[in-house]
């Protein structure tokens, strides 16, 4: 009962944020000579402390309690095609440490390597040894398939696929690893601090280098049979007689970065050597762009379109290296979803840029560090 008083208490703090003891027994029906009780345990355990008294109202002046952030500290790390980003968070989810680099790797041993060793450093930066984060989560491209420790269809990062590569990233990052699709961290970033805040059905689609979907349905993440939900680089895209080129996928090769370019040298641009330059012509008015963007508003209406159709989301974040530029994507794109079919889901920019997939590794970080910290806390003292 004492436990069960004591997260009653801690989980009302982690919801609704600071409060005095007789404010904690009204929320939560509890006794004050419990709630204090309780209070005095979360102290000892070092889950909460005291941040000074109330200093208006009748009466007395209250102590205010909160969760103590320094309980415990979670690991993100965003393995993408062209930076590595990791950063240490405390309970409070604020980001006290963060590195990002470069990915220059060019094989799977390379990789774990360098992982490893920007974990290491990102800790160190926090004040804290690895043993210290109470939450490791790992973003990348791929289905990660526990079952033989690899990913699947990953084929924009040279070695992602090797059999054995989970169990390599474990054995330098911890047995507690969590590995999970980049773009359904983005998603789940997404919800906890970005643009689909309290939204309950939403996609999350990425477009940069591949492009990849993150799918929120009732509030939870949709992955399906296999972990593959959401891989719409393999939407049908196309004539039926199409071959598939190096496992990338019709619609991934169709919309996805390589794929602009290719759109704006067919409209005459021959100096562009990224997307990044392409989008960079077109908002500086250059007609050829603005129509090589146009044909991939088009393209990434047909995805949109498609999942409309299946899902029936309430909202549609776009993200990405292109993806971002909703500002000269979101009306050509709109106007070809008319054309296109009836439905009609509410298109915007995600907010947090390329710090989504680290986000929402973050917050899934968090998730199980709370707990953790609280039950091992217990533990110890029981």
């Amino acid at each position: 009962m004492r436990v069960l008083n004591q997260r009653a208490v801690l989980d009302r703090l982690r919801r609704d944020g600071p409060a005095t003891r007789p404010q904690l027994a009204k929320d939560t029906g509890l006794s004050k000579p419990t709630v204090g009780q309780a209070l005095v345990d979360l102290e000892q355990h070092g889950l909460v402390r005291a941040i000074g008294r109330t200093t208006s109202g009748p009466g007395r002046s209250a102590m205010v309690y909160e969760p103590n952030p320094a309980a415990g500290h979670v690991l993100g790390i965003d393995i993408g095609r062209h930076r590595i980003r990791v950063a240490v968070a405390d309970l409070a989810g604020s980001v006290i440490a963060r590195v990002d680099e470069r990915n220059r790797c060019r094989s799977a041993p390379a990789l774990v390597r360098t992982v490893r060793d920007l974990a290491q450093r990102t800790a160190a930066d926090a004040g804290l040894a690895m043993s210290d984060l109470v939450a490791k989560v790992v973003g990348t491209p791929g289905v990660p398939d526990p079952r033989h420790r690899t990913l699947h269809l990953a084929p924009n990062l040279p070695g992602l696929e090797r059999p054995g590569l989970l169990a390599e990233l474990a054995a330098e990052l911890g047995p507690d690893l969590v590995v999970e699709n980049d773009a359904n961290l983005a998603a789940v970033g997404e919800r906890a601090y970005g643009a689909a805040r309290h939204v309950d059905a939403f996609v999350c689609i990425a477009v940069g280098t591949g492009i990849g979907m993150g799918i929120v349905v009732d509030g939870r993440l949709f992955r399906g049979a296999r972990g593959a939900a959401g891989e719409i680089g393999y939407l049908p895209y196309g004539e039926p007689s199409d071959v598939d080129s190096g496992g990338q996928g019709r619609m991934e090769a169709a919309a996805a970065a390589e794929s602009v370019v290719a759109l704006a040298k067919k409209h005459g641009i021959t100096s562009a050597k990224s997307a990044r330059d392409v989008f960079a012509l077109a908002k500086s008015g250059d007609e050829r762009a603005l129509r090589a963007v146009r044909d991939e508003a088009e393209r990434l209406a047909f995805v949109v379109a498609s999942v409309a159709a299946v899902i029936d989301p309430e909202l549609v974040v776009l993200g990405g290296g292109i993806g971002g530029n909703t500002e000269l994507l979101q009306e050509p794109l709109e106007a070809a979803m008319r054309r296109m079919t009836p439905l009609k889901p509410r298109i915007v920019a995600g907010q947090l840029g390329d710090g989504a997939v680290l986000s929402g590794a973050i917050a899934v970080g968090l998730r199980s560090a709370r707990e953790l910290v609280f039950t091992r806390r217990n533990a110890v003292t029981l």
